[in-house]
Protein backbone atom coordinates (compact mmCIF):
# COMPACT_ATOMS: atom_id res chain seq x y z
CA UNK A 1 0.00 0.00 0.00
CA UNK A 2 1.60 3.27 -1.01
CA UNK A 3 1.11 6.20 1.54
CA UNK A 4 -0.28 9.41 0.55
CA UNK A 5 2.40 12.68 -0.04
CA UNK A 6 1.33 16.02 0.87
CA UNK A 7 0.42 18.11 -2.11
CA UNK A 8 2.76 21.13 -2.04
CA UNK A 9 0.42 23.11 -4.76
CA UNK A 10 -1.90 23.87 -1.61
CA UNK A 11 0.65 25.91 0.08
CA UNK A 12 0.16 30.05 0.51
CA UNK A 13 4.18 31.01 0.15
CA UNK A 14 3.90 35.05 1.26
CA UNK A 15 7.04 37.55 -0.18
CA UNK A 16 9.66 38.43 2.87
CA UNK A 17 8.59 41.79 2.91
CA UNK A 18 5.24 40.71 4.79
CA UNK A 19 7.73 39.08 7.37
CA UNK A 20 9.08 40.75 10.86
CA UNK A 21 12.05 39.61 10.89
CA UNK A 22 14.24 39.27 14.58
CA UNK A 23 17.73 40.53 13.04
CA UNK A 24 19.40 42.58 10.54
CA UNK A 25 22.58 44.04 9.27
CA UNK A 26 22.98 46.19 12.45
CA UNK A 27 23.21 43.35 14.44
CA UNK A 28 27.01 42.22 13.01
CA UNK A 29 29.98 43.38 14.85
CA UNK A 30 32.77 45.15 13.84
CA UNK A 31 36.04 44.15 14.07
CA UNK A 32 37.21 44.67 17.90
CA UNK A 33 39.71 42.92 20.25
CA UNK A 34 38.34 41.30 22.92
CA UNK A 35 39.61 42.09 26.10
CA UNK A 36 39.52 38.50 27.91
CA UNK A 37 40.91 35.61 25.61
CA UNK A 38 40.83 32.29 27.30
CA UNK A 39 43.97 30.43 27.69
CA UNK A 40 42.54 27.67 25.47
CA UNK A 41 41.67 29.53 22.54
CA UNK A 42 45.67 31.03 22.57
CA UNK A 43 46.85 27.53 22.28
CA UNK A 44 44.21 26.86 19.60
CA UNK A 45 45.44 29.84 18.30
CA UNK A 46 48.66 28.80 17.78
CA UNK A 47 47.82 25.39 16.39
CA UNK A 48 46.33 27.34 13.51
CA UNK A 49 49.42 29.17 12.89
CA UNK A 50 51.46 26.07 13.03
CA UNK A 51 48.39 24.49 10.75
CA UNK A 52 48.39 27.01 8.00
CA UNK A 53 52.47 27.62 8.26
CA UNK A 54 52.56 23.77 7.15
CA UNK A 55 50.26 23.32 4.68
CA UNK A 56 48.22 22.04 7.00
CA UNK A 57 44.17 22.18 7.11
CA UNK A 58 41.96 24.57 8.83
CA UNK A 59 38.53 23.25 9.46
CA UNK A 60 35.29 25.40 11.25
CA UNK A 61 32.06 24.04 11.68
CA UNK A 62 29.20 26.16 12.21
CA UNK A 63 25.70 26.06 12.96
CA UNK A 64 22.84 28.14 12.77
CA UNK A 65 23.15 30.59 15.93
CA UNK A 66 27.07 31.38 14.49
CA UNK A 67 25.20 33.75 11.55
CA UNK A 68 22.96 34.90 14.45
CA UNK A 69 25.49 36.36 16.52
CA UNK A 70 26.71 38.89 14.49
CA UNK A 71 30.35 37.28 13.70
CA UNK A 72 30.13 37.16 10.30
CA UNK A 73 33.19 39.99 9.82
CA UNK A 74 35.48 37.77 11.56
CA UNK A 75 34.89 34.34 10.23
CA UNK A 76 35.68 36.07 6.84
CA UNK A 77 38.77 38.04 8.38
CA UNK A 78 39.94 34.77 9.50
CA UNK A 79 39.00 33.73 5.58
CA UNK A 80 41.08 36.52 4.01
CA UNK A 81 44.14 35.94 6.48
CA UNK A 82 44.03 32.38 4.99
CA UNK A 83 44.00 31.01 8.30
CA UNK A 84 40.07 28.90 7.33
CA UNK A 85 40.87 25.74 4.50
CA UNK A 86 37.08 24.93 4.72
CA UNK A 87 33.86 26.27 6.60
CA UNK A 88 31.13 23.80 7.17
CA UNK A 89 27.50 24.22 8.09
CA UNK A 90 24.39 22.98 8.60
CA UNK A 91 21.48 24.47 6.07
CA UNK A 92 20.46 27.09 8.30
CA UNK A 93 23.66 29.19 7.83
CA UNK A 94 23.42 28.80 3.96
CA UNK A 95 19.71 30.23 4.57
CA UNK A 96 20.38 32.79 7.14
CA UNK A 97 23.37 33.97 4.59
CA UNK A 98 21.29 33.89 2.07
CA UNK A 99 18.52 36.66 3.55
CA UNK A 100 21.06 38.53 5.09
CA UNK A 101 23.20 39.24 1.59
CA UNK A 102 19.95 39.50 0.05
CA UNK A 103 17.53 42.11 2.06
CA UNK A 104 19.65 42.47 5.15
CA UNK A 105 17.33 41.16 7.46
CA UNK A 106 16.73 37.27 8.22
CA UNK A 107 15.03 34.99 11.33
CA UNK A 108 11.69 34.62 11.86
CA UNK A 109 9.96 33.88 14.90
CA UNK A 110 8.64 30.31 15.32
CA UNK A 111 6.09 30.83 18.30
CA UNK A 112 4.74 33.03 15.43
CA UNK A 113 4.90 31.68 12.17
CA UNK A 114 3.85 28.09 13.52
CA UNK A 115 0.50 29.07 14.72
CA UNK A 116 -0.92 29.85 11.18
CA UNK A 117 1.12 27.66 9.28
CA UNK A 118 3.38 30.18 7.78
CA UNK A 119 6.89 30.00 9.17
CA UNK A 120 9.35 29.23 6.59
CA UNK A 121 7.09 29.68 3.52
CA UNK A 122 8.67 32.68 2.15
CA UNK A 123 8.75 33.16 -1.45
CA UNK A 124 12.61 34.86 -1.82
CA UNK A 125 14.12 32.24 0.84
CA UNK A 126 12.68 29.37 -2.06
CA UNK A 127 14.94 30.64 -4.48
CA UNK A 128 17.81 28.59 -2.88
CA UNK A 129 16.28 25.66 -4.43
CA UNK A 130 15.91 26.96 -7.52
CA UNK A 131 20.24 27.00 -7.53
CA UNK A 132 20.34 24.44 -6.01
CA UNK A 133 18.59 22.51 -8.59
CA UNK A 134 20.24 23.76 -11.58
CA UNK A 135 23.60 23.32 -9.66
CA UNK A 136 22.71 19.42 -9.46
CA UNK A 137 21.36 19.70 -13.34
CA UNK A 138 24.61 20.99 -14.31
CA UNK A 139 26.94 18.27 -12.13
CA UNK A 140 29.53 20.28 -11.09
CA UNK A 141 29.36 22.52 -8.04
CA UNK A 142 28.38 21.36 -4.20
CA UNK A 143 25.72 23.53 -2.50
CA UNK A 144 27.66 25.87 -0.68
CA UNK A 145 29.56 26.73 -4.19
CA UNK A 146 26.43 26.86 -6.21
CA UNK A 147 24.64 29.35 -3.21
CA UNK A 148 28.21 31.21 -2.60
CA UNK A 149 28.18 31.40 -6.29
CA UNK A 150 24.68 32.81 -7.18
CA UNK A 151 25.10 35.35 -4.38
CA UNK A 152 28.74 36.74 -5.12
CA UNK A 153 27.51 36.87 -8.84
CA UNK A 154 23.43 38.19 -8.58
CA UNK A 155 21.81 40.68 -7.52
CA UNK A 156 22.50 40.95 -4.09
CA UNK A 157 22.56 44.50 -2.24
CA UNK A 158 24.22 42.82 1.46
CA UNK A 159 27.00 40.14 -0.39
CA UNK A 160 29.54 41.59 1.44
CA UNK A 161 28.20 40.02 4.38
CA UNK A 162 28.20 36.85 3.29
CA UNK A 163 30.42 34.09 4.55
CA UNK A 164 29.26 31.78 1.19
CA UNK A 165 30.36 34.24 -0.86
CA UNK A 166 33.28 35.19 1.03
CA UNK A 167 34.00 31.62 0.61
CA UNK A 168 33.56 31.83 -3.38
CA UNK A 169 35.63 35.09 -4.05
CA UNK A 170 38.31 33.64 -2.01
CA UNK A 171 38.16 29.63 -3.36
CA UNK A 172 38.05 28.48 -0.21
CA UNK A 173 35.55 25.24 -0.04
CA UNK A 174 32.29 25.77 1.46
CA UNK A 175 30.23 22.90 2.65
CA UNK A 176 26.97 22.31 3.64
CA UNK A 177 25.18 19.00 4.94
CA UNK A 178 21.78 19.57 4.95
CA UNK A 179 19.36 16.64 6.60
CA UNK A 180 15.96 16.39 4.43
CA UNK A 181 13.24 17.67 6.49
CA UNK A 182 15.56 20.00 8.12
CA UNK A 183 14.94 23.21 6.67
CA UNK A 184 12.98 25.94 5.78
CA UNK A 185 13.41 25.38 2.00
CA UNK A 186 12.44 22.03 1.81
CA UNK A 187 8.66 23.21 2.87
CA UNK A 188 8.70 24.64 -0.57
CA UNK A 189 6.98 23.16 -3.53
CA UNK A 190 10.36 23.78 -5.83
CA UNK A 191 12.32 21.29 -3.27
CA UNK A 192 13.97 18.61 -5.58
CA UNK A 193 15.05 16.18 -2.76
CA UNK A 194 17.04 14.58 -5.20
CA UNK A 195 19.54 17.93 -5.76
CA UNK A 196 19.38 18.38 -2.77
CA UNK A 197 20.85 15.58 -1.69
CA UNK A 198 23.32 15.69 -5.02
CA UNK A 199 24.60 18.78 -4.12
CA UNK A 200 25.05 18.17 -0.32
CA UNK A 201 26.73 14.85 -0.82
CA UNK A 202 29.37 16.30 -3.09
CA UNK A 203 29.94 18.81 -0.49
CA UNK A 204 30.24 16.00 1.81
CA UNK A 205 33.04 14.39 -0.45
CA UNK A 206 35.09 17.51 -0.55
CA UNK A 207 34.76 18.03 3.23
CA UNK A 208 36.11 14.28 3.43
CA UNK A 209 39.16 15.63 1.40
CA UNK A 210 39.76 17.99 3.18
CA UNK A 211 40.15 16.57 6.10
CA UNK A 212 42.59 13.78 4.58
CA UNK A 213 45.54 16.38 5.30
CA UNK A 214 44.19 16.76 8.90
CA UNK A 215 47.77 15.04 10.14
CA UNK A 216 48.87 18.46 11.74
CA UNK A 217 45.69 20.79 11.29
CA UNK A 218 42.67 21.70 13.29
CA UNK A 219 38.90 21.01 13.57
CA UNK A 220 36.73 23.11 15.10
CA UNK A 221 33.12 23.42 16.05
CA UNK A 222 31.43 26.47 16.71
CA UNK A 223 27.43 25.42 17.68
CA UNK A 224 26.73 22.33 16.26
CA UNK A 225 25.94 19.28 18.31
CA UNK A 226 24.67 17.07 15.33
CA UNK A 227 26.15 18.10 11.97
CA UNK A 228 29.18 18.96 12.88
CA UNK A 229 30.43 15.48 15.13
CA UNK A 230 28.12 13.15 12.59
CA UNK A 231 30.32 14.62 9.44
CA UNK A 232 33.37 14.85 10.71
CA UNK A 233 33.03 11.23 12.48
CA UNK A 234 32.68 9.95 9.02
CA UNK A 235 34.57 12.02 6.78
CA UNK A 236 37.51 11.10 9.41
CA UNK A 237 36.96 7.32 8.94
CA UNK A 238 36.93 7.36 5.30
CA UNK A 239 40.20 9.57 5.43
CA UNK A 240 41.85 7.17 7.99
CA UNK A 241 40.76 4.33 5.52
CA UNK A 242 42.31 5.89 2.27
CA UNK A 243 45.67 7.17 4.83
CA UNK A 244 46.32 3.50 6.21
CA UNK A 245 46.12 2.17 2.82
CA UNK A 246 48.88 4.41 1.42
CA UNK A 247 50.66 4.12 4.34
CA UNK A 248 50.16 7.31 5.96
CA UNK A 249 48.38 8.45 9.42
CA UNK A 250 46.04 10.81 10.50
CA UNK A 251 46.42 10.65 14.60
CA UNK A 252 48.03 14.00 15.50
CA UNK A 253 45.89 17.26 15.27
CA UNK A 254 43.19 19.44 17.56
CA UNK A 255 39.98 19.80 17.87
CA UNK A 256 38.04 22.52 19.52
CA UNK A 257 34.15 22.61 20.40
CA UNK A 258 32.94 25.92 21.38
CA UNK A 259 29.06 25.74 23.14
CA UNK A 260 27.18 26.31 25.82
CA UNK A 261 26.97 23.07 26.96
CA UNK A 262 28.51 22.55 31.01
CA UNK A 263 30.78 20.61 30.67
CA UNK A 264 33.09 19.49 33.38
CA UNK A 265 37.13 20.79 33.25
CA UNK A 266 38.54 17.70 32.47
CA UNK A 267 36.87 16.25 28.83
CA UNK A 268 39.50 13.86 28.12
CA UNK A 269 37.13 11.36 29.08
CA UNK A 270 33.26 10.47 27.72
CA UNK A 271 30.94 10.31 30.61
CA UNK A 272 28.99 7.17 31.02
CA UNK A 273 25.53 6.22 29.28
CA UNK A 274 23.51 7.14 32.00
CA UNK A 275 24.82 10.33 31.97
CA UNK A 276 22.85 12.69 30.17
CA UNK A 277 25.74 14.57 28.67
CA UNK A 278 26.98 10.86 26.85
CA UNK A 279 24.72 12.32 23.76
CA UNK A 280 26.12 15.78 23.58
CA UNK A 281 28.02 14.44 20.19
CA UNK A 282 30.55 16.63 20.23
CA UNK A 283 32.17 16.04 23.24
CA UNK A 284 32.48 11.98 22.75
CA UNK A 285 32.69 12.50 19.22
CA UNK A 286 35.14 15.64 18.77
CA UNK A 287 36.86 15.96 22.11
CA UNK A 288 37.33 12.33 23.12
CA UNK A 289 36.79 9.15 20.33
CA UNK A 290 38.97 10.99 17.57
CA UNK A 291 41.83 12.66 19.43
CA UNK A 292 42.54 9.10 21.48
CA UNK A 293 45.29 8.44 19.48
CA UNK A 294 47.89 11.36 18.87
CA UNK A 295 45.57 14.32 19.21
CA UNK A 296 44.53 16.98 21.41
CA UNK A 297 41.08 18.56 22.00
CA UNK A 298 40.06 22.16 24.12
CA UNK A 299 36.44 22.94 24.84
CA UNK A 300 35.54 26.33 25.60
CA UNK A 301 32.32 27.52 26.81
CA UNK A 302 30.82 30.43 25.74
CA UNK A 303 28.40 32.63 23.28
CA UNK A 304 29.92 32.63 19.79
CA UNK A 305 29.66 36.53 19.92
CA UNK A 306 32.32 35.83 22.63
CA UNK A 307 34.19 32.95 21.29
CA UNK A 308 34.78 33.94 17.87
CA UNK A 309 35.91 37.49 18.90
CA UNK A 310 38.44 36.01 20.97
CA UNK A 311 40.25 33.49 18.81
CA UNK A 312 40.39 36.04 16.25
CA UNK A 313 41.89 38.43 18.91
CA UNK A 314 44.30 35.41 19.82
CA UNK A 315 45.12 34.71 16.18
CA UNK A 316 45.15 38.49 14.90
CA UNK A 317 48.16 39.01 18.46
CA UNK A 318 50.20 35.98 17.67
CA UNK A 319 50.29 36.56 13.78
CA UNK A 320 51.59 39.94 14.43
CA UNK A 321 55.03 38.28 15.81
CA UNK A 322 55.05 35.23 13.55
CA UNK A 323 56.07 35.11 10.20
CA UNK A 324 53.22 33.47 9.33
Amino acid sequence: MTADSFDRSRLHVRPLSERVHDLDLKALKPLERSAQVPESLQTVAERILAARAGGHPVILMAGGHVVRSGVQRYIIDLLEKDYISCLAMNGSVMIHDFELSLIGATTESVARYILDGQFGLWEETGRINDIVNRAAAAGEMGMGEAVGKAIEEGDFPFRRASLLAACYRLKVPATVHVGIGYDIIHEHPNFNGAAAGETSYRDFLRFARVAEGLEGGVVMNFGSAVMAPEVYLKSLSMARNAAGREGREIRHFTTLVCDLYPLPEDVSREPAREDPAYYFRPWKTMLVRTVADGGESFYVRGRHADTIPALWTALSDQADQSSY
